[in-house]
């Protein structure tokens, strides 16, 4: 194909556009148009006018609507966790993607790309039947992109390439521009990747991002050169449906010595983790060829026909792409086992925080309530009379005494046991989750316990756990109190037989008092002498009362052990709740967010093409 001026498109801006736009349907007509009417043939309309032959993209039936769906509401339910660097290549593929999707699904996109000398551009003119892309011993040959479209409607893809328009072409009149299976192709030459200048670098970069495939050329001399290998093939391993490589120059190769350096490249390229696709299998086409003497160059072109043909170059590309994507946020969403609250970890956690409020000794205190109210009611006067004098906060009190005795580090100590309960179930749920996950169950567990150490105490005075009023500030008196959590009466509740067992202790009473007024009255003579009888009933009150103290404290011991474990268990249930209330719930609802986003990540990845 001869070079286009802009005299070839009649007046313009200078930049080869009749009206400021590239028409690319002006550069070269069909034969048969050119025939009929070469001269009186009426320009064709310029793409991009009111009626733009573009058709909108048709993605195949297929899994990649579903993962890009999951992939976008993945990135959507893990901003508030991970950071923006984070989930930048998966906004960056979400937004390719949608940008992609808008433009046309007949065309498909395939990059030229090779290192400085590898005959990229001879074989990009080899395809395309004409010189479009100079070749010469000047390096670099290429600065940048040529694009060789051989149907209408491509614009829009190349607009995206940001490909200028004066680099624009299209197939010389021939075979290769009416081959039917190359219909729908655009072809891109690339800068040397491998190019001194930058920018030129930057070119390859940002193109190889938003093709459909590549097609690498490379020669006998660099094809196992580290910076292809490292900076390109390798990181697309997972792009091997989408790629050729292709082994040029071998006309300077003698005898087998093609053959052995191509299987030299396909142990290259089997190292860098790119699937081949050989023996019917999906993966990298891999060839030899001469772009100089055509030998390899029809075949070539028969196997871009087939692939352009079936016309799922975009989506495989966009699958792949997904992939790649999730395979860099994997670390961030697969735990290690199988993280969360298990029943057992819950149940430490609430007996830590029953033990820091003081549970079981609540319960301890209750029973010995229940016991000191039947002494109470079924001693004797004399024991009564003790106690009351006791109470009375004399010198020498047992409560004054048990006071004294609580030790003055008792809050810190039920802060530290707190603290602690709150931290261990903490690691506990977030063990073997990705790191911004168990980091955020940590925040949640410790930002809801912020406070739950005075609630607690307001349970355990309210409960009247021993130390809980020194804790919490009150001025109640060291007497432990019965626990008033849940409806629970403020005293405990009498049994029915409490009152006989009263009229017995006082009838002992009463025996011990006659007894004793009889041998009174026998001593000062108003009463015949007979110490026998007075002192039997006086010995059976005496003997009577302390019996019948024994038996009520044998009836009540079971009601009061009964008594003083509801008490604890009340207490228990109260902590429990306020610690799943501040604790537990916050952490269970971060879980549940790390669950929803790993389903959307199984959703991401089952469907995966390239089994990364």
């Amino acid at each position: 194909m001869t070079a286009v001026t802009d005299e070839d498109h009649g007046k313009g801006d200078g930049t080869g556009k009749p009206d400021g736009r590239w028409d690319d349907g002006l550069i070269a007509r069909r034969a048969a148009e050119a025939r009929e009417a070469e001269e009186a043939a009426p320009p064709t309309p310029a793409e991009g006018d009111a009626e733009p032959q573009v058709e909108a993209y048709a993605p195949a039936d297929g899994p990649l609507p579903t993962r890009l769906d999951a992939l976008r509401e993945l990135v959507g339910l893990s901003r508030a966790r991970l950071d923006r660097d984070t989930l930048a290549e998966a906004g960056r593929v979400l937004d390719e993607a949608a940008a992609r999707q808008r433009l046309s699904s007949r065309h498909t996109v395939i990059a030229v790309a090779g290192a400085t000398g590898s005959g990229k551009s001879t074989l990009f003119n080899a395809l395309a039947g004409a010189p479009i892309s100079d070749t010469g011993l000047r390096r670099p040959t290429t600065s940048q992109p040529i694009a060789c479209s051989w149907t209408d409607g491509a614009a829009g893809l190349l607009d995206r390439l940001t490909v200028p328009g004066r680099l624009r072409r299209r197939p010389h009149p021939g075979p290769a521009a009416f081959d039917e299976a190359l219909q729908g192709l655009v072809l891109v030459d690339l800068p040397d990747h491998d190019s001194a200048a930058t920018e030129h670098r930057d070119q390859v970069d940002r193109v190889l991002a938003l093709v459909d495939a590549v097609i690498w050329v490379v020669d006998p001399e660099k094809y196992a050169d580290a910076a292809l290998h490292e900076r390109y093939l390798r990181p697309l391993a997972g792009h091997a449906e989408v790629t050729f490589v292709v082994l040029n120059q071998t006309d300077r190769l003698p005898g087998e010595a093609a053959d052995l350096v191509l299987d030299d490249l396909r142990r290259l390229l089997d190292e860098d983790g790119i699937a081949l696709g050989e023996h019917g299998e999906p993966g990298a086409t891999v060839m030899s060829l001469s772009a100089l003497t055509g030998d390899g160059v029809p075949e070539l072109r028969e196997m871009i026909g087939r692939f352009v043909s079936d016309r799922t170059a975009a989506t495989r590309r966009l699958s792949a792409d997904v992939d790649a994507a999730a395979a860099r946020l994997r670390k961030v969403y697969v735990a290690e086992g199988r993280p969360g609250l298990g029943e057992r970890a819950r149940d430490e956690f609430t007996d830590r925080l029953a033990e820091a409020v003081g549970a079981a000794a609540a319960g301890q205190a209750a029973e010995r309530e229940w016991r000191r109210n039947a002494s109470r009611a079924c001693g004797t006067p004399w024991l009564r009379l003790w106690r009351w004098y006791e109470n009375r906060g004399l010198p020498g009190s047992l409560e004054r005494m048990g006071q004294a005795l609580t030790p003055p580090e008792e809050e810190l100590t039920a802060r530290q046991r707190v603290e602690q309960a709150v931290r261990i179930v903490a690691d506990d749920a977030a063990d073997g989750l990705p790191g911004p996950w168990a980091q955020a169950v940590r925040e949640a567990a410790f930002t809801g316990a912020q406070g739950l150490p005075e609630a607690l105490d307001e349970l355990a005075i309210k409960a009247g756990a021993p130390g809980a009023s020194k804790r919490g500030g009150g001025t109640e008196t060291g007497r432990s109190t019965v626990p008033q959590l849940g409806g629970r009466p403020p005293k405990p509740p009498r049994p029915k037989w409490w009152p006989a067992a009263v009229l017995a202790q006082a009838s002992m009473t009463l025996l011990q008092i006659f007894g004793g007024l009889w041998l009174v009255g026998q001593i000062i003579g108003v009463l015949e002498p007979g110490l026998v009888t007075p002192a039997l009933i006086m010995l059976a009150g005496v003997v009577g009362g302390p019996l019948v103290e024994w038996a009520c404290a044998a009836a009540i011991r079971g009601p009061a052990r009964r008594y003083g474990q509801d008490a604890e268990r009340r207490l228990r249930e109260a902590a429990a709740g306020c610690g799943r209330a501040r604790v537990l719930d916050p952490v269970a609802a971060e879980l549940v967010r790390y669950r929803e986003v790993r389903e959307r990540y199984v959703t991401v990845t089952e469907f995966s093409t390239t089994g990364r």
